[in-house]
């Protein structure tokens, strides 16, 4: 679960630094702050050929590889993954309070979690608004690039974690797509602020099992 800091903070278009980005997120009632998306359930036709995942629409094309991560207690699907061209982004929702986004409020915990783990951290302005790119400790303890994505959308928050080639300066076009392209779909289920959209295993993807 995240724990709920109100913030305004949401998907920018461009901006030269961390106040603009700001600027630009603080949309007025009424208007998308998210013009390329991500999108919202109600902004889009979820039955346009996306596979459902229950709170996530991703849509699928041969370059990318999708790999659906269940919880080992519940059999819950608890994280989506998506690989190409050496880089993956892994995608979750979770639920928000309908007058403020979190992301900001996340930020400031993953920066406190990567610093007291060994890695480093430093705050941008990205394709989706201000970011986080980090060096995280991986296996064997060796530092490895990660880039953290937030979006805030209507009553949900959206994270991405890019590693491998779409963490890189540059990072990887085809995840930064697909990512752009997600419809979060939030229902109507009365939801804590924080806690994580249910999600579902689409026909035919792959699984695989965690313990967290």
């Amino acid at each position: 679960m995240i724990k709920r800091r109100r913030s305004s903070d949401d998907e920018a278009v461009e901006a030269e630094s961390l106040d603009e980005v700001d600027a630009v997120n603080s949309a007025e009632p009424g208007l998308s702050p998210r013009p390329r998306g991500p999108w919202d359930g109600d902004e889009v036709d979820v039955g346009d050929g996306r596979l459902d995942l229950g709170g996530l629409r991703i849509r699928g094309n041969e370059t990318l590889q999708m790999q659906v991560q269940m919880d080992e207690k519940t059999g819950a699907v608890s994280l989506v993954t998506l690989n190409a061209a050496g880089g993956a982004v892994q995608i979750q929702a979770f639920a928000a309070p309908r007058s403020a986004g979190i992301w900001a409020d996340v930020r400031s915990q993953l920066v406190a979690s990567i610093s007291g783990s060994g890695g480093l951290v430093e705050e941008v302005p990205g394709e989706f608004g201000p970011e986080l790119r980090a060096k995280i400790p991986g296996p064997g303890g060796q530092l490895q690039p990660a880039r953290f994505v937030g979006v805030d959308g209507p009553r949900w928050f959206l994270r991405g974690l890019f590693l491998g080639s779409a963490a890189e300066r540059g990072g990887n076009a085809a995840l930064d797509d697909a990512f752009r392209d997600v419809v979060v779909v939030r229902g109507d289920t009365a939801m804590a602020p924080g806690d994580a959209l249910p999600l579902r295993l689409p026909e035919g993807a792959q699984a695989t099992r965690a313990d967290n």
